[in-house]
């Protein structure tokens, strides 16, 4: 990709960062013939600071993106090419960077809210340093407000505490969301300022119990969620993420895994304005390969700067209840898999200790041996519903995860005869029955699943094998052309139920 930019008003002092929110994928990234940065994740967002790069007066400046794509990595489609949109941000050279703010609820009750508001601050130079803050509701009213000025005590970063009064909190279905707005002034001019919306809500998981949302026990009615928008590609596009979620809250879903992968930004955004709990997750593959050139090739040196990246990014949003660290990884089966797994557990810990962590485990005896399953703070297990019992008996959070379910197979319209329950069938035509009674190998029936997790109080509920169905792994028909669309989804590929 190439093209050509100017910065209004670009003059000594000012910073310029370039932020993609996914580009598909090994970015290399170039301003005025200069790399700028390389950023290998295809799904995340990532940003580089090109002050230093831009032509003196701001104007004229040639941006050129190259991307590449390998064979063999991915097991679905993952789109390719600038497929998320790509921002300018210029600031002052005291400012508050990019993902600067961390907003936390550590008091919530019928009363009051008590939020917290950690905010990292970038002051060149001599100067006195002072951010206010408010706080406004939906419809822009100002509810409190905080000052403080930076001593050489607070190492580049405010923490300011405000109540916000009978507090609308956010909930399924009710998107109650706020936004706090960050004034810095050096000398007492204003040189920045930074917007962060959030929500106000509690969340916990109790043990021999199950997970809480504002004090109110809630299962997960959840749908495994692939990023491509059906026959619309890969490309983010607002109104189609916002019919999909509308469509799945119609069938009664509460909750989306954002399986495999690190979500767009509008994605999170629209799940916070339209009450949808999400489960975010970051990889499909950590060291030991699943595909040739999938994230194997990279994760040893960038899996911490992924996650930093999307903690940073999405640690704010109100949907965002639960983070998940890998799907089906074959690091299940290595005696070592359980010290990868804390590894990964611990940077969510230390970036966002308010939400729990869990990891999408399908191979039960090698996740109980090596102790993967114990470690984490919520045990996931893709499928294998009829080993619930055991894992409630074994592991020590007495709490379970049916972070991937029941693979069911269908194809809208069709109709197979004679009706019986089979599993992996195969017809000339490559589809599915849509009876309901047909499911993948390793899989069951819906009403399995369900059966499990209404019966086992010790069960938070499950993420069904998916919402809708997307562009790959077309199962039974692996290899039989042209079937290149799962039939996996409660919806189809042309979001019809």
């Amino acid at each position: 990709y190439r093209n050509s930019f100017s910065i209004p008003g670009f003059s000594e002092g000012k910073r310029v960062v370039i932020q993609f929110d996914g580009a598909m994928s090994n970015a290399r990234v170039f301003v005025n013939g200069q790399e700028a940065g390389y950023w290998p994740n295809g799904y995340n967002t990532f940003y580089f600071d090109i002050t230093g790069l831009l032509n003196q007066d701001g104007q004229n400046n040639t941006l050129a993106v190259r991307l590449e794509n390998f064979e063999e990595q991915s097991r679905w489609y993952p789109g390719a090419g600038l497929y998320r949109n790509v921002h300018l941000i210029t600031t002052n050279d005291a400012y508050i960077p990019v993902w600067g703010t961390y907003v936390t609820t550590p008091e919530v009750n019928d009363d009051f809210a008590r939020v917290n508001i950690q905010t990292k601050v970038h002051t060149p130079g001599e100067g006195v340093y002072k951010l206010t803050t408010e706080i406004m509701d939906a419809e822009s009213n100002r509810i409190t407000s905080a000052e403080a000025e930076l001593t050489r005590f607070n190492l580049n970063q405010f923490s300011q505490d405000l109540i916000v009064e009978n507090p609308r909190l956010w909930d399924v279905g009710q998107p109650n969301l706020y936004k706090a707005v960050s004034k810095l002034y050096k000398n007492g001019r204003l040189v920045d300022e930074y917007i962060t919306p959030f929500g106000i809500r509690t969340i916990e998981v109790i043990a021999n119990d199950g997970f809480y949302l504002n004090g109110k026990k809630i299962k997960f009615q959840g749908a495994c969620m692939h990023h491509d928008l059906g026959p619309l590609g890969g490309a983010v596009n607002e109104a189609a993420i916002r019919r999909q979620i509308r469509i799945m809250q119609d069938m009664g879903v509460n909750a989306i895994r954002t399986s495999h992968n690190m979500p767009a930004p509008e994605y999170v955004r629209i799940a916070d304005e339209m009450g949808m709990m999400l489960m975010v997750e970051t990889f499909d593959e950590w060291s030991i390969p699943k595909v040739r050139n999938g994230y194997n090739r990279y994760f040893k040196e960038w899996a911490e700067k992924d996650m930093v990246n999307v903690l940073h990014h999405y640690r704010n949003n109100p949907s965002v209840v639960m983070w998940c660290i890998g799907n089906e990884v074959e690091e299940q089966s290595n005696p070592q898999g359980a010290k990868v797994a804390r590894f990964l557990q611990d940077i969510c810990h230390r970036e966002d200790p308010t939400r729990p962590v869990t990891n999408g485990m399908d191979r039960v005896d090698q996740v109980f041996n090596n102790y993967m399953a114990a470690i984490m703070d919520v045990p996931g297990f893709n499928y294998r519903s009829f080993r619930y019992q055991e894992a409630y008996a074994k592991l020590p959070q007495q709490i379970v995860l049916g972070s991937e379910t029941t693979s069911a197979l269908s194809s809208r319209g069709v109709y197979k005869f004679p009706v019986e329950r089979k599993a992996m069938a195969m017809y000339d035509d490559h589809q599915a029955s849509s009876y309901d009674l047909e499911h993948a190998s390793w899989s069951n029936l819906p009403e399995d699943d369900f059966i499990q997790h209404d019966d086992l109080p010790y069960t938070i509920g499950e993420f069904i094998w998916t919402g809708f169905d997307y562009l790959g792994e077309p199962t039974p028909y692996y290899s039989n052309w042209p079937s290149h669309s799962s039939l996996f989804g409660a919806v189809d590929l042309a979001g019809i139920p």
